[in-house]
């Protein structure tokens, strides 16, 4: 007896250690944690770094160009008849080399010295791709914060349905309960309490349905947070309901007043923005086409022979050459190949005019659509309280009638039936409200 109370003990205590153990993230560990770990965002920033480096490239392209070239040949004459003449002690000796060697050295370097102004202009037009992608990894982080705030939302909103239909569900088993005595007793049929019975069955399958929903947004969220394996995953809840209701009921922005300060600060719009700051650069380096280029050369050499009677060293010495160039190319006629890149140049910059104006567009109607659902969620859940409070004096009167007889079993499902509706539209509303508000408040440049 002893060692099964042991037993059960230690039980209990991992029980507690691993319930102690599981982390309740709140919506600003799950950002922050989201922002580091997400792989889509990853890969924007990604994308940042080649821009970066693409800028570099273009600014290395400014200065001038150095090479070195080495080249080395064998050479083999297997029929040479013909050869070097040497004296030695006044005796004639002629070779044959059927085989000889020879090797060329040298250095080259080049620098556009003007083609246009398209090799500065690339730089600008790089960087402006660079802002674009920084811009981009912002756009991204906006749009997972979106989806944690709103799986988030949703979350609370289930877990709090979940408390309702299991305060739902004491009362259906009391009404049993009572049904059942009744039933003893003569007072009611067992067809009424049959539906007490269904009814009870309708608000645990309520619970179980609400859980699911729970545990299926649960899991969104976790993947969106690129967590993997069995690890025990939560969220924070708030403490007490006033606090979400005191959420709900706060000023709603006016649409204006979020729009404008969106316009300064969303990411999609100032992308949009530099597109069309892209568009002028690759107009004016469409137009360098029409320009002349202007190049600098220089070099120097040397050259070596192994037929030579001079050593390698002499060789190098007075073989060596150097030189400088200036060259200027111009354009007089290209088959329309520069007109037709500045025309289409001109489209992109239109193009990307009306996508800026679209960009605005759609920013309005989503802060417009925000505003209006926080809205008139807002008046339903002011209207829901009351009603909620309406509901519930009238089903507590409906049960004491029913306690003591004097009502059927229709009246009181229905009576329940209508809290239990007017309990998850104030849910509903409520919620759904936060959500909007938050995501207007966001629009604005604050945090969620």
């Amino acid at each position: 007896m002893k060692k099964n109370s042991f037993l059960l003990s230690v039980a209990l205590m991992l029980s507690a250690s691993l319930t102690a153990q599981t982390k309740h993230w709140t919506l600003q560990e799950c950002i922050d944690y989201a922002m580091q770990h997400n792989i889509t965002l990853q890969r924007a920033k990604l994308q940042l770094q080649s821009s970066k480096e693409d800028v570099s490239q273009s600014k290395a392209a400014l200065l001038p160009s150095l090479n070195a070239s080495t080249n080395h040949n064998l050479s083999y004459r297997p029929w040479q008849e013909s050869g070097m003449a040497t004296v030695t002690n006044g005796t004639v000796n002629t070779g044959i080399d059927k085989t000889s060697y020879n090797g060329s050295y040298g250095l080259n370097a080049s620098w556009t010295v003007w083609n246009g102004n398209r090799n500065r202009n690339q730089v600008k037009l790089n960087k402006l791709s660079e802002g674009q992608a920084e811009l981009g990894i912002q756009e991204t982080a906006n749009s997972i914060q979106e989806k944690i705030a709103q799986l988030y939302v949703q979350i609370l909103y289930l877990e709090e349905a979940v408390k309702v239909n299991e305060e739902s569900l004491k009362t259906s088993k009391k009404n049993e309960e009572r049904g059942q005595e009744m039933v003893k007793v003569g007072k009611m049929s067992k067809a009424d309490l049959a539906q007490l019975s269904s009814q009870r069955a309708t608000d645990e399958y309520n619970i179980v349905s609400a859980e699911t929903q729970v545990k299926n947004y649960k899991l969104q969220l976790k993947q969106l947070l690129e967590i993997m394996g069995d690890e025990e995953f939560d969220i924070a809840v708030p403490d007490a309901s006033a606090t979400t209701d005191q959420l709900a009921l706060d000023q709603v922005p006016a649409v204006m007043s979020v729009y404008e300060l969106a316009l300064a600060s969303r990411p999609e719009i100032q992308s949009a923005e530099m597109a069309v700051k892209s568009s002028d650069v690759s107009i004016d380096i469409a137009k360098a086409g029409h320009m002349p280029t202007v190049n600098l050369t220089a070099s120097a050499g040397s050259n070596t022979n192994s037929l030579s009677n001079n050593g390698w060293g002499n060789q190098m010495k007075f073989n060596f050459n150097s030189g400088a160039g200036i060259s200027v190319t111009m354009p007089i006629f290209d088959q329309r190949q520069t007109k037709t890149n500045v025309n289409k140049a001109r489209l992109q910059r239109e193009t990307n005019l009306l996508a800026l104006q679209d960009k605005q567009k759609q920013l309005y109607q989503t802060i417009e659509n925000f505003w209006l659902d926080a809205t008139n969620n807002q008046q339903k859940f002011r209207a829901a309280l009351a009603t909620v409070e309406s509901e519930r004096q009238s089903y507590g009167l409906l049960q004491e009638k029913f306690n003591v007889g004097l009502t059927n079993i229709v009246e009181l499902m229905s009576g329940k039936d209508r809290l239990l509706q007017a309990e998850q539209n104030c849910l509903q509303s409520k919620y759904m409200t936060i959500l909007n508000m938050q995501m207007l408040k966001f629009y604005q440049g604050r945090k969620l």
